[in-house]
């Protein structure tokens, strides 16, 4: 019986409330807010691009790879002296996080920055990418020191070794 009359009281209720009083005001607020919202990412997005462009015209790769999706990483790779392949860990999740980190550190020591200006890169992109690329940062070569190929002894010009002669027998 209680149900009947709580369902009965929710109808009533709900037929004598009218949203016609604030259905345009909340969609006008809430129109404002997503157009807000989109130029100010649409801005961060174009300062981040020709952030970008700029650091990748500085270390001598063309400008036009900052906007192309995975190609833009390959040549950040090849900036900092990383191997191509750790593009693949940029795009699994969780693991994109510490290799990006790293790519910002070694991005900052390519410039001659120390590592809290690659955290700052990684933290506070919109801040210190443009400052790299719009900066007097000069890029002094890829940080990372390109692998040397396994160990080789030097070659020699003895002859092989041969055991000395037995002693002589009494």
């Amino acid at each position: 019986m209680k149900l009947l009359l709580f369902l009965f009281n929710l109808i009533i209720l709900q037929s004598r409330y009218r949203y016609d009083d604030y259905d345009e005001e909340a969609l006008g607020v809430a129109v404002g807010i997503m157009i807000i919202y989109t130029v100010f990412i649409l801005a961060f997005a174009v300062l981040m691009i020709i952030s970008l462009w700029k650091i990748f015209v500085k270390a001598g790769k063309p400008g036009w790879a900052a906007i192309v999706p995975i190609y833009n990483y390959i040549v950040w790779c090849e900036i900092v002296g990383r191997p191509v392949w750790w593009v693949i860990l940029l795009l699994i999740p969780c693991v994109n996080i510490v290799f990006s980190i790293i790519l910002c550190i070694d991005l900052a020591k390519s410039f001659g920055k120390d590592a809290g200006y690659g955290i700052g890169l990684a933290l506070l992109s919109i801040i210190f990418f443009p400052m790299l690329g719009f900066g007097k940062a000069q890029y002094i070569g890829p940080s990372v020191a390109p692998q040397s190929p396994p160990y080789q002894p030097p070659p020699t010009n003895q002859p092989p070794y041969q055991p000395p002669p037995p002693p002589p027998q009494p």
